[in-house]
């Protein structure tokens, strides 16, 4: 077999067979090419969304579920519909206390005010924070710290800013960390600066302080904004959100069945949604891929079958010269085998030409659409080898018709 596959006339037969038929052959080659250019973009893409997708949430506790207080919209034990909810530090302790599988709670509220530094100024959205927010959405701190307990305790006036409140009020390269700011007129001294990455649970970002700090300055007394709520990995996020509100409607007065008290935002359910689009996406992939490769074949069987139509004659010569079905049938096997190999080397390597345009192009910056689009060198191993195997498969259906024809009745072919 090695010595068939190195033997120089075996391939100018092939090269002669192919230079006959160069524009039939070259748009065989192309459907083939572009299945496996396809299923290596398409993967490449869908492997660049899931990489964007764990960047921005990477850092974040995703068990998570969001609950704030709303307007009631049923009567109960003497209170009108139309109650306006406001949850309390209260329901704090009484969450981590009744609710199992609890592993943070963090009150949080938040205001727009006046932000003034030197001769800038802008309207942004201020949030009073515990040092707990960090273990529950990590902060990428560029400089500086975030708010610790000694800023709880001492309630003091002190900041951490968002990277885009930062570019407006500040001079470009301008050293933040000590610098004062105002906010309604209030001096607070910038302690830390963090990039961020995605917002959640509130309005638009800008700037952190201590939540005493906020009760202090805004008057809100023990009331909250809102609550993020993270769970153990082992619990089930959806029934805990249940037994939350279930819990807050028993504090608050609520009707067990009052579906707009309390509003939530269950984190874990909409992750899950994305991932199941991912994986869908990636599904889809797969499938598209396979059958334009699979389509791509059948067009290099089809070429085939057409090519030994043409050659019935010059077959019968050599198998009446002596040439053995075996090596008639290797011949067109190898030419098979050839013309499916080197479609899938052009489409893997113009694959990887556009992902790496891609890239460069859509992959960088903090509105990057698609990190690092790459596939796995497995991957593209098992689309070559079962791109070849079918290859090999579907030249045997040719190969097989061909040393099937009696030499006599092939010589008389016309």
């Amino acid at each position: 077999m090695l010595k068939f596959l190195f033997d120089k006339d075996t391939w100018q037969e092939i090269y002669g067979s192919i230079r006959k038929n160069k524009v039939r052959t070259a748009i065989t080659i192309i459907g083939v090419m572009w299945g496996i250019f396809l299923l290596v973009v398409l993967l490449g893409a869908a492997r660049g969304m899931e990489n964007n997708f764990n960047k921005m949430f990477g850092n974040f506790a995703t068990n998570s579920v969001f609950v704030w207080g709303q307007s009631t919209s049923k009567p109960f034990k003497g209170f009108q519909e139309g109650k306006q909810i406001e949850l309390k530090m209260s329901d704090v302790e009484s969450i981590r206390s009744e609710i199992k599988g609890i592993k943070f709670v963090v009150p949080r509220f938040q205001t727009q005010s006046l932000v003034v530094h030197k001769f800038k100024s802008t309207t942004l959205g201020v949030f009073g924070d515990y040092p707990t927010l960090d273990k529950v959405e990590k902060k990428h701190l560029v400089y500086g710290r975030f708010i610790n307990n000694n800023d709880i305790k001492g309630k003091k006036k002190v900041c951490v800013l968002e990277d885009d409140t930062y570019k407006q009020l500040f001079d470009k390269d301008e050293y933040p960390i000590g610098a004062y700011i105002k906010i309604n007129d209030i001096n607070y001294q910038v302690v830390g600066l963090y990039k961020n990455k995605i917002q959640m649970g509130g309005p638009g970002g800008g700037l952190h302080i201590p939540f005493s700090t906020f009760q202090q300055v805004y008057n809100t007394g023990e009331n909250i904004g809102w609550l993020m709520i993270t769970g153990k990995p082992e619990v089930e996020i959806s029934q805990m959100e249940a037994d939350i509100k279930l819990l807050l409607k028993n504090l608050h007065k609520v009707h067990p069945e009052d579906g707009r008290a309390f509003g939530s935002f269950n984190l874990a359910q909409e992750i899950k949604k994305i991932t199941g689009f991912l994986t869908g996406m990636q599904f889809l992939t797969w499938f598209v891929g396979i059958a334009t490769l699979i389509a791509g074949v059948f067009a290099i069987g089809n070429i085939l079958l057409i090519t030994v139509k043409e050659r019935t004659k010059e077959i019968g010569i050599r198998r009446a010269l002596g040439a053995k079905p075996a090596e008639i049938r290797r011949q067109i096997v190898l030419e098979s085998v050839f013309l499916t190999t080197l479609a899938g080397s052009l489409g893997i390597i113009f694959g990887g030409i556009v992902l790496m345009i891609i890239d460069m192009a859509w992959g960088h910056g903090d509105d990057a659409a698609l990190v690092n689009p790459t596939v796995d060198i497995p991957v593209i191993l098992i689309a070559f080898t079962t791109l070849v195997v079918l290859g090999t498969l579907i030249g045997l259906i040719p190969a097989q018709i061909a040393v099937s024809v009696r030499p006599i009745e092939a010589l008389r072919d016309e």
